[in-house]
């Protein structure tokens, strides 16, 4: 009768967000203080969380700072790319598809 219904049985396909890790690296000059500021001003970390993953860093070489989408991970990383230079340290964040 009413051809503008839709039908009650339609597929509807969502499509699963893709997240991305933001890590940060280990250098030789960016010093330990910096990057707990850092943790903490751009990712929200505790000062405890922040030193935990700053050792992380320290000893392994990497430290996940969070989970996010393209457009925010890509931000993040922008952020703490800008601040580092402002500093005068070569910390590098990259990101991972999860």
């Amino acid at each position: 009768m009413n051809q503008l219904k839709p039908e009650l049985n339609e597929e509807i396909e969502l499509k699963k967000i893709k997240m991305y890790k933001v890590i940060l690296l280990n250098d030789n000059y960016t010093s330990m203080e910096f990057v707990v500021s850092t943790l903490m001003s751009i990712f929200s970390k505790s000062e405890e969380d922040a030193y935990i993953i700053t050792l992380r860093i320290h000893n392994s070489g990497t430290g996940l700072c969070g989970v996010f989408t393209y457009e925010i991970a890509e931000t993040k990383i922008a952020q703490v790319l800008n601040l580092a230079k402002k500093n005068k340290f070569p910390l590098r964040a990259i990101m991972e598809e999860e």
